[in-house]
């Protein structure tokens, strides 16, 4: 599971199938959702005996339906009483900004499958705009870039290192060319490539501009007090995929508003869940929806 599973993508013999059960914010694969929750509650020492009450982050353009297919699967896994929580609100929460304050937050959450933007405000979201573009759909451009472009199969992974390397959403000073490795789709032979930031930022733009469109949707949504409010305290961007360089330059531009890239972008989810659990009682007016086991 996670890291370990990532590192054989592309590497397995036959018999080895490499799954990702979420894809889009959505449960792919009801089976392997359980599975993977209950490898987590093993990991946390949870046992069959000691159930626990389980918070879970999902994407705000979640379905009654979707919801019902994650409470259901944290019930089969184990857990006594399973709440949700809207990732944006989770977000602010780990970020640290005043949520409970009559001010407006605006927090752009970058995931692997769903971007979302929300405006908060008294402990609540105002403005939401939610696109199923994320961090997969920015590798899989890459991959179908170099396929169309060069006649050159690319892994997951190396869609990845490329994205990593000199993937960008706004022109930067310090670029370079990256070699790239992949199988002639011609030939079948294995070939290397030289691809520049220009050429991947081409690749991106699609995905990169659906993410602009909804921090300008949210915003027009905002009502005029709250969006003063932004004027001062800018964007907070959250999520893996917040990391890509120069995407909160590109936002700051199509906003003219200032944009700050979190402190630990990627772990800022999970600590906002962490602190609700910590706060239960206090904060348990923000959850979405629950179910008993």
């Amino acid at each position: 599971m996670g890291h370990e599973a990532w590192q054989m993508i592309g590497r397995t013999p036959g018999y080895i199938v490499a799954v990702r059960p979420l894809r889009g914010g959505a449960i792919t694969d009801f089976e392997i959702t359980q599975r993977m929750i209950r490898l987590l509650f093993q990991r946390a020492g949870v046992s069959r005996l000691y159930r626990a009450r389980v918070l879970i982050c999902v994407p705000s353009a979640i379905t009654h339906v979707e919801q019902r297919a994650v409470l259901e699967a944290a019930r089969r896994a184990g857990a006594a009483a399973t709440y949700l929580i809207e990732q944006p609100m989770a977000a602010a929460i780990g970020a640290g900004l005043p949520i409970h304050e009559p001010l407006g937050n605006l927090v752009v959450d970058v995931g692997g499958g769903t971007t979302e933007v929300a405006v908060i405000s008294l402990g609540g979201i105002v403005a939401l705009e939610a696109v199923r573009v994320g961090s997969f759909d920015i590798d899989a451009a890459i991959q179908s870039y170099v396929r169309r472009e060069y006649g050159i199969a690319i892994g997951e992974r190396t869609a990845e290192e490329i994205k990593l390397a000199i993937g960008s959403a706004f022109p930067l000073e310090d670029e370079f060319k990256a070699e790239v490795r992949g199988r002639d789709l011609m030939t079948g032979l294995p070939k290397t490539i030289i691809l520049s930031p220009d050429e991947v930022r081409d690749a991106v733009e699609e995905h990169v501009r659906a993410i602009c469109d909804a921090v300008i949707r949210a915003l027009a949504q905002t009502p005029p007090e709250l969006a003063q409010d932004l004027i001062l305290q800018g964007i907070h961007l959250v999520g893996g995929g917040s990391m890509l360089r120069g995407l909160d330059r590109r936002i700051a531009e199509e906003t003219a508003l200032p944009v700050h890239l979190v402190d630990a972008p990627l772990e800022c989810v999970v600590l906002g869940a962490g602190r609700c659990l910590e706060s239960f009682d206090r904060l348990k007016e923000m959850f979405m929806g629950r179910a008993q086991a």
